[in-house]
């Protein structure tokens, strides 16, 4: 899944240079524009009143600056900010230590917080409500409960999958917020920057195509302008035209809507092995020999966003626009077949 090109996730390699093209500041953070303007108010409500922030849950599709609307508010209100996820705490002793380490005022960012262990949700409910950490001293007749006190502190949690957070956890937010994908006008501001920062020399037809195939996602309008630019370095001038944005594109495999290959498989699957569907999530994973989660997470949000799959109660379903895509004829426009003569 990483090896994709347009995979929102990042790759450990390029974590440095996505970091170095983060906005900083609410000028800078193109996009979200509700999201923003109302976070923007939560700040300057809680630093009037000099309170910590209230606990903050942002949801939507990888790759859409919940980790750099992290930085941001964790600047704006000038405290630090703690980076962890979910699967790397993995037992309460863990979250414990984490949690005893905060500052007033400090942020926690929780990444894939959906992915928390029940145990480790049960040590977090009292810290987000009462400021309080509840250790259990020995065990059997014996055992004793302590409660630590605990500096007043804001969570900002973030995930992919909304659903799978649990309700007595959710509930513990103050302010929940949907990140969308970004529009092209968005995305042709956020490639703008990143090319000046890059010192990459590139014109409006280059960034316009750049931004077509993005697939509304900002992290994949970064990794799509670095690798055009290492096209346009070898195989052009070194400037980013439309063309030489094309061919690189091309190159890379990725189509005139930001589709690669991963993409059209499931598409070709859907519609050439099951008949346009409806088929479930996990026989087209099987088919594939991918993971569910990868399908779930990566690939569908943009093919529905696109309006190319269809979630039904039986399963997923492929429109008329995804078979207009892929060039194929649609059920409904094929010639009906004549009755065999016997």
């Amino acid at each position: 899944m990483d090896e994709r090109t347009v995979s929102p996730h990042t790759r450990p390699e390029e974590t440095q240079l996505d970091a170095s093209l983060r906005p900083r500041t609410w000028d800078e953070f193109v996009g979200q524009a509700s999201v923003k303007e109302t976070l923007r108010i939560l700040i300057a409500a809680a630093r009037a009143r000099d309170e910590t922030l209230d606990h903050i849950l942002l949801y939507g599709p990888p790759g859409l600056g919940k980790t750099t609307l992290a930085h941001i508010i964790a600047a704006e209100m000038g405290v630090n900010l703690k980076i962890t996820s979910g699967p790397a705490i993995e037992r309460p002793g863990d979250l414990a230590a984490i949690l005893t380490n905060l500052r007033r005022g400090d942020v926690l960012f929780i990444d894939e917080i959906h992915r928390l262990s029940r145990p480790v949700e049960e040590v977090l409910y009292p810290a987000m409500e009462d400021f309080a950490l509840d250790i259990v001293i020995g065990k059997g007749p014996g055992a004793r409960n302590i409660r630590l006190n605990l500096p007043r502190f804001t969570i900002l949690g973030a995930t992919t999958r909304l659903a799978l957070v649990a309700a007595p956890l959710r509930d513990r937010f103050g302010a929940v917020f949907r990140l969308d994908f970004y529009s092209p006008l968005e995305l042709a501001q956020i490639i703008r920057r990143a090319a000046r920062l890059l010192r990459t020399a590139i014109d409006e037809g280059g960034i316009a195509e750049i931004a077509a195939r993005s697939r509304g996602t900002a992290r994949i309008a970064n990794r799509l302008l670095r690798r055009v630019r290492d096209y346009a370095q070898v195989r052009a001038d070194g400037v980013i035209t439309r063309e030489v944005a094309r061919e690189a594109l091309a190159l890379l495999d990725v189509d005139e809507l930001g589709l690669d290959d991963l993409d059209r498989k499931v598409l070709r699957t859907v519609i050439e092995k099951f008949g346009g569907g409806p088929v479930g999530l996990e026989t087209i994973a099987a088919s594939l020999s991918e993971e569910g989660d990868t399908i779930m997470d990566v690939v569908e949000p943009y093919l529905l966003q696109l309006g190319f799959l269809d979630r039904t109660p039986r399963g997923r379903v492929a429109t008329r626009r995804a078979y207009e895509h892929l060039g194929l004829p649609f059920p409904e426009d094929k010639a009906p077949q004549q009755p065999a003569l016997f």
